[in-house]
């Protein structure tokens, strides 16, 4: 899942306000750099490794008129860089990689860039660098790096996008809970969507078959290693977040005498099928919704009662209604059930968002549906001009080439059922079936599959996990430090990530370790400060 989004962003859509105070004008002029190429270049590749970069505005970039404030900071800039759509053809079709910068403050002192990626698949990296503005200033990080952010092949600015639905049909998507999908005859209709959904993605996404073939988190690496390059850095410093620390994994493997520093932040474990890695996520989501019910008992009017014991049955008084009344929220669409447990797994993703799982089951006591379909809007990737951002479109093509599919209908629907023992929250009460995915009629092979990696070489890297992770479970940062023969730093928290997110100790830590290459030492716990 990717990296939590702005807090602010939720209180701006509560609030009912799409925009923010005025800033700065964007930067009018370009800003042409050559700075590469630098460190290692691949054969084949040295004009796209030694590109000067133009960099300007950050206004065009803007993905949504919803980021239009956003993307107008004039501290930010941004560029295009060109790489081959196919690396093992370097002179064919060419696509560009949308990158946006935050300019060191201490040019004298300048260590280099880090290059941060929030996960996902298929999140901005320019949005989650943009957003992280505030935080990335106040810390003593800005002084030393530039911070880039760049949307991975396909993804977001980058060009070609991916993309399988329209607007509308994102909306219809939402709006249909499939109530038939228990029966033979739902379970076929469901598979036959399926593979349209992987048709459309072939036919509306330019370069289409090829597109999609060369999407995975195998070719965005390799982009990192161009990128790496271009802005005249010798070796690789990385910040990645969730699925982006997959990422860093599989560049630590292609490339690891090409990394100077990597920290990475609520890891994937790379060992880990699709079908655990769900099950696990149930699990974290579980765990994140107890304890959110108990804190919710201690607080006057808590929507779940006073005994967090039932709190999951209550929870279902609320929600289950929703598989056959939606309930309207005022512009057009109803919130059904699929996205009142969407909203409320947005809502776990940080102890931060709590107070509007609050709100948003208080509302839906009284019949309305505004906040937790305004939290469901913001995981699904929806603007308020009901325009959708790619992200979902392509976390699925990324996912379906980075993994075979599960081709057993009896493994898929074990998968289903401890699902829903995992999750008891998440469980609607109707039979677990396994369907075939949308992956399984994917026009395109995997270029990627669940191993450990071999990473001989690599400079000691460092891994955070936080104890109560919904998303990304604890042991999975164990694994991967353990994989990787790097550091681990232990944050005791409830939610999705840490760094750069309030906790003086995680970012005293991992600052120390971007800055100095010093790990902490072995054992090193942070505690988190509650909400």
């Amino acid at each position: 899942m990717p990296f939590v989004a702005v807090l602010g962003l939720i209180f701006a859509l509560v609030a009912g306000c799409t925009g923010g105070g005025g800033m700065a004008s964007a930067i009018a002029s370009s800003d042409v750099e050559h700075a590469g190429p630098a460190g290692v270049v691949p054969r084949g590749l040295s004009s796209f490794y030694g590109q000067p970069l133009s960099w300007g505005s950050c206004k065009s970039y803007a993905p949504t008129p919803d980021d239009d404030t956003l993307y107008s900071n004039s501290a930010l800039q941004c560029a295009r860089m060109n790489v081959p759509l196919d690396y093992s053809k370097p002179d064919g079709t060419k696509i560009s990689i949308a990158l946006l910068r935050i300019k060191a403050s201490d040019s004298a002192h300048r260590v280099g860039a880090v290059v941060m990626n929030p996960g996902g698949p298929g999140a901005s990296g320019m949005e989650a660098a943009a957003g992280s503005y505030k935080e990335w200033k106040a810390s003593s990080l800005s002084a030393r790096f530039d911070l880039i952010g760049f949307d991975p092949r396909g993804i977001g600015a980058s060009e070609p996008a991916v993309h399988c639905l329209t607007n509308s049909e994102s909306d219809s998507l939402r709006a249909s809970d499939l109530d038939d999908d228990t029966s033979p005859e739902g379970v076929a209709k469901f598979e036959a969507e399926q593979k349209q959904y992987a048709s459309d993605c072939a036919q509306r996404t330019q370069y289409g078959d090829e597109m999609l073939a060369n999407i995975g988190t195998r070719d965005v690496v390799k982009d990192m290693d161009v990128l790496r390059s271009v802005l005249g850095e010798t070796k690789l410093t990385y910040l990645g977040y969730s699925y982006g620390t997959y990422i860093g994994t599989i560049y630590a493997e292609q490339f690891p005498g090409n990394v100077r520093a990597m920290l990475l932040d609520g890891a994937v474990d790379p060992t880990e099928s699709v079908v655990d890695e769900t099950v696990g996520q149930a699990t974290g989501f579980q765990t994140a919704f107890n304890q959110y019910a108990q804190s919710c008992a201690k607080q006057v009017s808590c929507p779940l009662g006073t005994d967090p014991s039932q709190a999951v049955n209550v929870y279902h008084e609320l929600v289950d209604p929703l598989l056959t009344n939606p309930v309207p929220v005022g512009d057009g669409r109803e919130l059904s059930y699929d996205d009142a447990t969407i909203g409320s797994i947005q809502a776990l993703y940080s102890q931060g968002y709590w107070q509007y799982l609050t709100t948003g089951l208080t509302e839906l006591k009284q019949g309305k549906g505004r906040t937790l379909m305004l939290l469901a809007d913001i995981y699904q990737g929806r603007a308020t001009n009901g325009t959708y951002s790619n992200e979902q479109d392509a976390f699925t093509a990324v996912q379906c080439v980075d993994e075979p599919p599960v081709t057993d209908v009896n493994e898929l629907t074990d998968a289903a059922e401890r699902y829903k023992q995992a999750a008891p929250f998440l469980d609607d009460g109707r039979p677990a079936v396994g369907a075939l995915s949308a992956c399984n009629y994917w026009p395109v092979r995997p270029t990627e599959k669940p191993h450990l990696p071999s990473v001989t070489g690599l400079p000691p890297t460092l891994v955070i996990s936080t104890t109560d992770d919904p998303a990304t479970p604890y042991q999975n940062g164990v694994r991967l430090a353990d994989a990787l023969h790097g550091g681990l730093l232990t944050f005791q928290g409830t939610q999705h990530t840490s760094f750069l997110q309030g906790n003086a100790c995680v970012d005293k830590w991992a600052s120390d370790y971007l800055i100095n290459l010093t790990l902490p030492p072995t054992g090193t716990q942070c505690q988190s400060t509650g909400q």
